[in-house]
């Protein structure tokens, strides 16, 4: 039995985290192919402010400086939820998210990269970084790498 499992509950492949995600990323997808084009931007910032107020007071705090470090290091980056986590976009393509540690009942909340953040660097590089803390340094390594990232 996992630790998010119930006693006497089938475990079935997925927490119930995990189904929680793939439901909010359904309904994701369903709200997004309703809305007109030129309302996406503003509508996914609602989103995911929506998604960090819903946040423990610990992560809220780690993801309302995380938002304010990206849109400042990637102003073109179009903010939305991707599995009901605070996104970045590029050209419709998710660049970059940040995982609350209450999400998945983790014990650090990450900050992950995607596939078009284009980060690589040589044969082997880290695509997710733990988040204990913000301090100046670490807000300063968030913007490196999302300035890096879009470029």
């Amino acid at each position: 039995m996992t630790d998010t499992q119930k006693a006497g509950e089938k475990y079935d492949g997925f927490t119930a985290e995990e189904r929680e995600a793939m439901k909010e990323r359904a309904k994701e997808l369903k709200t997004a192919a309703r809305r007109p084009a030129r309302s996406k931007k503003v509508d996914g910032l609602t989103d995911l402010l929506e998604k960090i107020a819903e946040m423990p007071d610990e992560d809220r705090a780690i993801a309302e400086r995380v938002h304010a470090v990206i849109t400042a290091a990637g102003p073109d980056l179009e903010p939305r939820t991707w599995y009901g986590q605070p996104a970045y976009a590029k050209d419709g393509q998710v660049v970059c998210f940040f995982q609350s540690s209450s999400k998945f009942r983790t014990r650090y909340s990450t900050l992950g990269f995607n596939e078009a953040a284009q980060l690589d660097d040589g044969p082997m590089w880290p695509t997710a970084f733990a988040i204990v803390e913000i301090t100046d340094a670490v807000e300063k390594q968030i913007a490196a790498l999302v300035t890096r990232a879009v470029a």
